[in-house]
């Protein structure tokens, strides 16, 4: 078949279809909200994947991080009477992963503590974050202005801190915050820096905060050497309630282990957690591994995007049902337009490609409107619902060839209803 006749058919099939226009439009609606559908709800799926698994990357794919649990059978004992539950992660489990763990390219310990920072007349809830000086290798932090902890910070439980930059914006407004004195629990800290919380690590410990969260709950983050800490704040959390006092010690909250490479992971996964079974008696602590909710994320991806996929599929089989029922009455209101085809000479195969090429011309261009309805809903969705929403090649071409294929399949059987009616017969339909 070569390029003219093509174009004859093609022209031949819009021509019907724009003598009854509006009959095409209404027809081609279920092929526009079933592409709509495929392409918005793949692009609101990719999105929300996307999102996290970027917040599953910024743990790091090489790193193991280990979570201070408490466990449910220590709670305190009602009465007037207390006791100290003492649990957790501790300084010497850090050294033994220092000694025992070759693949081990950095070991660093985390301490958290809520408190109030002072400045003049202003006071926040922030999340006080003691740690190491190698913290940014493993926490991939962006240090806006200053610096970080040093090694003579952390030796010599030096007085300073750094803050990230949504704190440093509520807590001292239009003051530099650089050599600016905080004031944490009675004690003052001297601010070396100012880092960007955007591609700080989250873990349990150290989610990354946005300003949003400031009037819930803590407005920011303040790094102090994790030395420091634990002379000024010490380990003992003291709770009055009504039947007595729940004392808590707890000595760090986390240990994030940064190995080599992602071969390594679930080996010194397994390391990590003989070394703990065997020096803690209770179940006081989580191994979360990002490597394998990465691949659980991509699992849960496609899934997702399957179960979504196939939603929106229905709609355009809907869609198809409509249009052989159209194309169906359409063979009615024509069949002494086939008779008169074929008394002309046209034969079976001129009828079914004619009717064949109305049906996907309808198809393609409800899939073409569905496209472009398709991308605009994905961008009101990350405008106005604040989510984000990702439109790939591969689900456009995937709506585009489904609204295709659809138009083929559905309009055989009116074609072919159409070339297989008697000639002689269809001359004396009126």
């Amino acid at each position: 078949m070569n390029w003219f006749r093509i174009k004859s058919i093609l022209k031949l099939g819009g021509k019907s279809l724009w003598m009854h226009r509006l009959r095409s439009m209404l027809t081609t609606l279920g092929i526009i909200f079933g592409v709509c559908s495929v392409v918005a709800m793949l692009a609101i799926g990719e999105g929300a994947s996307r999102q996290a698994q970027q917040q599953i990357e910024r743990l790091g794919s090489t790193n193991l991080i280990i979570n201070t649990v408490k466990p449910p059978d220590e709670q305190v004992a009602s009465g007037t009477t207390s006791r100290m539950n003492e649990y957790g992660l501790t300084y010497t489990d850090a050294e033994r992963f220092y000694a025992t763990l070759p693949t081990a390219q950095v070991i660093v310990p985390l301490r958290q503590i809520s408190q109030e920072a002072w400045y003049r007349n202003r006071k926040l809830a922030i999340e006080v974050i003691g740690t190491v000086p190698w913290y940014p290798e493993i926490a991939s932090l962006h240090i806006l202005r200053g610096r970080f902890l040093t090694a003579m910070d952390m030796n010599y439980q030096q007085a300073v801190c750094v803050v990230d930059r949504h704190l440093a914006k509520q807590l001292f407004v239009f003051d530099d915050p650089i050599g600016q004195d905080i004031k944490i629990k009675g004690d003052y800290y001297r601010v070396v820096g100012v880092v960007s919380a955007a591609a700080e690590s989250a873990g349990p410990a150290d989610q990354p905060v946005s300003s949003s969260s400031a009037a819930g709950g803590v407005a920011g983050r303040i790094y102090i050497p994790i030395t420091t800490v634990k002379i000024r704040f010490g380990e003992i959390k003291i709770q009055m309630g009504g039947s007595g006092a729940q004392i808590e010690k707890v000595q760090l909250q986390q240990i994030t282990v940064k190995v080599q490479s992602s071969d390594q992971v679930l080996v010194t996964r397994e390391i990590i957690s003989r070394l703990l079974s065997k020096f803690h008696k209770k179940q006081d602590y989580q191994i979360v591994v990002p490597l394998e909710l990465l691949r659980e994320a991509a699992r849960t991806k496609r899934i997702f995007s399957i179960v979504l996929g196939s939603i929106a599929a229905i709609s355009l089989l809907v869609g198809g049902i409509g249009i052989m029922n159209i194309m169906l009455a359409t063979v009615n209101e024509r069949t002494r337009e086939i008779g008169i085809r074929r008394a002309l000479g046209a034969r079976k195969k001129d009828i079914i490609v004619q009717f064949l090429s109305e049906t996907v011309l309808l198809t393609l261009m409800g899939g073409v409107l569905g496209i472009v309805l398709g991308s605009i809903i994905p961008y009101l969705v990350t405008y106005f619902g604040d989510m984000p929403t990702v439109i790939t090649g591969s689900s456009l071409i995937l709506a585009f060839g489904i609204s295709g294929a659809i138009g083929i399949a559905f309009g055989l059987y009116p074609a072919y209803r159409a070339a297989n009616m008697d000639p002689i017969e269809s001359l004396r339909h009126e």
